[in-house]
């Protein structure tokens, strides 16, 4: 099976082309955008060096099930999925920063409180947490949108005082971050999971407030098994996980954080067809369905012909 790391697609009324850590997006019109989701993968900010099958159509098809499952909270731009592996939407002029939010202490956060830290984006942390403890209620801690390079912590203050994000604009996106966590709370919970923590991006067209970009994957969200958790963390345990965070500790079990001088560890076919699997597993959890692989005889000429049915019907 052939991972697509790679495209080159030249659409009608493609204007240019921004390829993402793990997206590539074509730019038609200034109008529309065509999203695919490729099956490279990051971590530590770095795109590891194989892709893994499968991947692309997993995140893509998550995203557009759970857009189209919070469209009733924000508009979205998703237009249409005509192919596994794409998405066509508006064009956004996305908003500089990311809406992470978080309902547990746990990844990054957890390792600065571990640090010391009691200040997340500006909030107090409670003294007295353990790693995976609920928050009494979420925390949206932002970040700044880096083009590259890690991506910075920074206050609902700072955000509106340096202009990044007007005062009203953020309240807005801040309002709907709350809301779509807690959708995504409540059909996690019917698939027995838990939603840790996530991040949300807008996006404005023609002065109107968009979702964009994908919600609740595996790459952008952390979610537990709920079963099992309160004794799990009673005893100091690691939590069973959904999210890539599987893919971190094994980099960081074979010395790798992505830091100056550290080398990727080797991605044996064993290690890529690893984490197919656990991407298979992830979505029939996350979804509920059973994952169907699609067709892979010709990847990128059924991308094509896919995309150019869509972009003709919007005409």
């Amino acid at each position: 099976m052939e991972a697509i790391v790679k495209t080159n697609f030249k659409f009608p009324g493609q204007k240019d082309e921004y390829v993402g850590k793990v997206r590539d997006v074509y730019n038609i019109n200034d109008e529309y955008l065509v999203m695919l989701v490729s099956d490279r993968i990051s971590a530590f900010d770095v795109v590891l060096p194989k892709g893994i099958p499968y991947k692309g159509q997993i995140l893509n098809q998550i995203a557009a099930k759970f857009l189209d499952a919070t469209s009733d909270i924000v508009p979205n731009w998703k237009i249409a999925t005509p192919d596994p592996m794409v998405t066509v939407g508006h064009k956004c002029e996305p908003f500089k920063v990311e809406m992470v939010i978080r309902g547990y202490l746990a990844g990054s956060a957890w390792r600065e409180y571990k640090a010391g830290k009691r200040t997340l984006c500006g909030l107090p942390l409670p003294e007295g947490m353990v790693e995976n403890q609920k928050f009494p209620t979420p925390l949206v801690t932002p970040t700044t949108k880096a083009m590259e390079g890690h991506d910075e912590n920074i206050s609902k203050e700072e955000i509106i005082s340096s202009g990044l994000v007007s005062k009203e604009d953020y309240e807005a996106i801040e309002k709907y971050t709350l809301a779509l966590f807690q959708r995504g709370t409540e059909i996690a919970a019917k698939m027995g999971l838990i939603l840790v923590d996530t991040k949300y991006e807008f996006g404005k067209k023609d002065g109107k407030i968009y979702l964009i970009d994908e919600i609740h994957t595996p790459d952008s969200s952390r979610y537990f098994y709920a079963d099992g958790y309160e004794e799990r963390l009673a005893k100091g345990e690691r939590q069973r996980q959904l999210s890539k965070e599987f893919v971190r500790e094994w980099l960081m079990e074979n010395g790798f954080q992505g830091k100056e001088g550290q080398t990727v560890p080797e991605m044996t076919p064993e290690v890529v067809a690893n984490i197919t699997n656990r991407y298979i597993e992830l979505y029939e959890h996350i979804t509920g369905t059973k994952f169907e692989k699609a067709d892979s005889t010709n990847i990128l000429a059924r991308i094509e012909n896919n995309v150019h049915e869509c972009l003709a019907s919007l005409k």
